[in-house]
């Protein structure tokens, strides 16, 4: 498979790597000095791109893919908003996306952890949720993705909860979560229920990017050729 890298910081570097490693062949790097490459025949060569930017840039990104006829794996956070409108348009248009706030498969299964232990705590309204992140100091946006996608998969559970808010705001219908920068922190993601009784905690702590960059690969495989919206749950068949 050709692909394309969109984004060439530590992740990008670590992308390619796993890439090549699997037997694919990266055609065409894109990053903040040569955006007219977008153009390139080397670009449009490639079957899948795999996007791990910036919130500002993602769509952007997303969108010039597509023009040249590239399906698109997004790893990139902070832009959800746009997200409904690009679903839109790739139905519309016939285009592919697979986006994830985490390729981590540990994360993933985290994610089906919880989903299960909300459910159970649905009956019992004494325990309330909280979450807590903590990342390198240069991760852009705050709350993760990451930890958006939790609190979103916990509420879709609870009856009494009805989104997020981040620490110190407080809002009683709201999931809180707290975003911590120290460090060079890969990732560490805490759900806790708590009762007056006692505490329930869950971690998934990253030891570093590759199981990110694995899993991004294993998307760009799984996209190469299928046509539409598609998510780690469809590719992981939870």
């Amino acid at each position: 498979m050709k692909i394309a890298l969109i984004g060439y910081g530590k992740m990008g570097k670590l992308l390619e790597k796993v890439a090549v490693e699997r037997g694919h062949e990266v055609v065409s790097i894109i990053d903040v000095d040569n955006y007219q490459d977008f153009e390139s025949n080397e670009f449009r060569s490639a079957d899948v791109a795999l996007e791990f930017t910036t919130p500002q840039t993602a769509v952007h990104n997303i969108k010039k893919a597509w023009e040249a006829d590239v399906k698109v794996v997004c790893g990139t956070t902070g832009w959800v908003a746009e997200l409904p409108a690009l679903k839109t348009e790739l139905e519309t248009n016939g285009k592919s996306l697979f986006w994830a706030s985490n390729f981590s498969l540990g994360v993933n299964l985290f994610f089906e952890i919880n989903r299960h232990i909300a459910k159970l705590l649905n009956s019992f309204p004494q325990y309330d949720v909280s979450i807590t992140e903590t990342h390198h100091t240069q991760k852009k946006d705050a709350p993760s993705g990451t930890a958006i996608t939790l609190s979103d998969v916990i509420c879709e559970q609870l009856n009494d909860k009805k989104g997020w808010t981040l620490y110190p705001q407080k809002e009683k219908d709201k999931i809180e979560i707290t975003a911590i920068r120290e460090g060079d922190v890969f990732g560490i993601h805490t759900a806790k229920y708590e009762s007056s009784d006692d505490i329930l905690t869950f971690t998934h702590q990253a030891k570093g990017r590759k199981g990110l960059a694995i899993g991004a690969v294993l998307a760009a495989e799984f996209l190469h050729k299928k046509t539409g919206y598609f998510t780690m749950s469809d590719l992981l068949s939870f």
